[in-house]
């Protein structure tokens, strides 16, 4: 039996140290997604080359040439140090005919745009907050249906970049300040929506026609006071330290309304459909303390790394993390023969 050689894509500047695995920093490190995927392809015994990309695809094509590998695993999520590059990276991979990992271009390109994606699911009646885009150089124009508190983002970035407390507006004057500063200091068009009270939950999804819809998963304020907003704001995802202080955990999500996880799970697949996605994907959702549950948006490249979200939700119905790498290294295969 041939053994299936990997070709491990990653950012530059996210590819492991040589010394990572005895790092003290390693569960904060900025590559430890990177680190677990490799770890975990290397305990399976698939032969793994990792190759860290930063603005020139040639050198996706000269390792191809010298690897030859059979399938890449694909965790760049930016190219060129933009985030709306990362659909070209594989579009280019279709072009050489190799399989990959992941979504295809359409869905990430989909996706990305934050509105676009609302506006499908709005068309398939999947309920999801009202809203509007203010592209960069415009002034804010808020019509008479959207109410404050407002919700200020960026169009196109992930990884909850931008996102603070001050990004839940309740003036004219603050909804102006905070889509200047995406305008300004994110750098992309901003999207203002109705702000949803309630609390967070994350749904994964795997698989390509076959779907399998992990438990819902929730982010949990242990600590804060009851006035602040229950957001993910950068700090609240990736400042360890914050974390631990402000008693933010996440889990799988208890005391749910009867029928609400079935309704989750139906919602998940619908909205992964509606996208064309494959391989793995994370819905984030809003639910209301009366139990009505909108759409965020669709996240095509969530966290990997053990510990997290996606990683643990799959642990919860018995799918350990080697198994999961696996898992999605054969969809990537999968879905190429099909």
């Amino acid at each position: 039996m041939r053994k299936i050689r990997v070709l491990a894509l990653m950012d530059r500047e996210l590819l492991p140290p040589a010394d990572a695995a005895e790092r003290q920093d390693r569960e904060a490190a900025p590559w430890r997604t990177e680190y677990d995927v490799l770890a975990a392809l290397k305990a399976l015994r698939y032969p793994v080359c990792p190759l860290g990309v930063a603005g020139d695809l040639g050198e996706i094509r000269r390792a191809v040439d010298d690897f030859r590998p059979h399938i890449v695993f694909n965790l760049m999520e930016e190219f060129h140090g933009e985030a709306v590059f990362d659909q070209n990276v594989v579009s280019y991979l279709e072009l050489l005919r190799l399989p990959y990992t992941g979504n295809g271009p359409r869905p990430l390109m989909l996706a990305r745009d934050k509105a676009l994606a609302k506006k499908i699911f709005a068309y398939h009646r999947i309920p999801v907050p009202d809203f509007i885009v203010v592209p960069r150089g415009k002034k804010v124009r808020r019509p008479g249906r959207l109410h404050f508190p407002l919700f200020v983002k960026s169009l196109l970035e992930e990884a909850s970049l931008g996102i603070a407390q001050a990004s839940i507006v309740d003036s004219e004057e603050k909804l102006a300040e905070r889509v200047a500063f995406i305008h300004e200091r994110i750098g992309t068009d901003a999207i203002v929506e109705q702000y949803i009270e309630g609390r967070e939950l994350y749904v994964g999804v795997l698989g390509n026609e076959r779907l399998t819809v992990l438990p819902p998963w929730e982010l949990r304020f242990t600590k804060a006071p009851e006035d602040v907003p229950r957001i993910a704001t950068a700090k609240v995802k990736w400042d360890i330290g914050y974390q631990r202080k402000q008693g933010i955990v996440s889990g799988r999500a208890r005391d749910l309304p009867p029928g609400l996880e079935e309704h989750v799970a139906r919602l998940g697949k619908r909205i992964y459909r509606c996208l064309g996605m494959s391989g793995y994907a994370r819905i984030d959702l809003r639910m209301t303390p009366e139990g009505k549950v909108f759409v965020l948006e669709a996240n095509p490249n969530p966290q990997l790394a053990q510990g997290e979200d996606f990683a643990e939700s799959a642990r919860a119905v018995g799918i350990g993390y080697n198994r999961l790498i696996q898992r999605i290294l054969h969809l990537g295969l999968l879905r190429a023969r099909s």
